[in-house]
């Protein structure tokens, strides 16, 4: 996510830079909660950041929901892990990652997913555990170049027979 990280930067540099004479900026995340353009999906994060966690739920909510947003996906199910801005709920957390894990992302998104799904099942983090499925998740993160895949799934054969 480095280059969406580097362009969340700019954005928000540039949102400090252009604010309004009512002291918002047409660059903030808020101008973007209610936005039908694809962006807004970036600005949930820099609304989760800023602790508006209630605004970056309802822009991930909306990606997901209009896009089948993989980044959304991501980002909402670790808001659900952790219990920040939601009830704490482990099982919808895998569920966003499990139907991040099987989209088409044209951004490693889909591969961070399969990752994270694959680390639940293993886990049996709001599911049941399940290795072999856990395994296939891995292996395919890992031959898609997700490096923490390729050692949690060395690591998960060297302890399972």
């Amino acid at each position: 996510m480095p280059r969406y990280a580097l362009l969340l930067a700019l954005l928000l540099t540039a949102s400090v830079q252009a604010q309004d004479s009512q002291g918002e900026s047409d660059l903030s995340y808020k101008a973007y909660v209610h936005s039908d353009k694809r962006i807004k999906c970036l600005y949930g994060y820099a609304a989760d950041k800023t602790g508006d966690h209630a605004a970056a739920v309802a822009i991930f909510e909306d990606c997901i929901r209009r896009w089948n947003d993989v980044y959304s996906m991501i980002w909402l199910a670790q808001l659900y892990e952790t219990g920040i801005g939601v009830p704490k709920d482990e099982a919808q957390a895998t569920a966003l990652m499990r139907r991040g894990a099987h989209a088409h992302d044209d951004a490693a998104y889909a591969r961070l997913a399969r990752y994270h799904y694959g680390v639940a099942l293993a886990e049996g983090r709001g599911t049941p555990r399940d290795i072999p499925q856990a395994k296939t998740w891995l292996r395919q993160a890992a031959q898609e170049g997700v490096r923490e895949a390729a050692d949690y799934l060395g690591r998960l054969e060297s302890a399972t027979p």
